[in-house]
């Protein structure tokens, strides 16, 4: 196998297992493998003609990948045109997207359980219940970030 064929069938697991696992649509998860396989940033026309998709496909992909903490985008100095690259800290990123989402549901949570204080028992259970487990994983989140962010950080030179 070539080291093209090789590189795209790497690609191609990224858009169907990352894509997949994360709820993202397979071009998401293909442009991230072909971010984290960059050598050097990209151009939005570099990134169209990698992944052979339209300007606004890899504008909303590119988008979906900046809120999730993976990639980021900037204008390298005397560029006029911004670039994307796969976030050097991308796996911190992406914990701090899922904390943030999860700190949103802890927040409605914590609404429709005082909201909810008349209704039957078995509704206001489930509240709670959606209340405790919300909690609970906003705690291990903050842990899991901070545990491995100090990792991270350990490990640079």
């Amino acid at each position: 196998m070539s080291d093209s064929d090789k590189r795209a069938s790497l690609i191609e697991d990224f858009g169907v297992h990352i894509g997949g696992a994360m709820g993202w649509p397979p071009m998401a998860g293909r442009a991230a493998g072909v971010l984290i396989l960059s050598e050097a940033p990209m151009t939005m026309a570099q990134l169209q003609d990698a992944l052979d998709a339209s300007k606004g496909s890899v504008s909303e992909t590119t988008r979906l990948l900046m809120t999730t903490g993976t990639v980021e985008r900037f204008k390298e100095p005397g560029s006029r045109q911004f670039v994307y690259r796969w976030r050097d800290d991308a796996w911190i990123g992406c914990l701090q997207h899922q904390l943030e989402q999860t700190t949103e549901l802890l927040a409605l949570a914590e609404s429709a359980r005082t909201r909810g204080e008349d209704l039957p028992p078995e509704q206001r259970a489930r509240f709670h219940a959606m209340h405790e487990y919300y909690s609970f994983m906003v705690s291990r989140l903050e842990s899991l970030l901070a545990e491995y962010t100090a990792a991270f950080n350990a490990a640079q030179p």
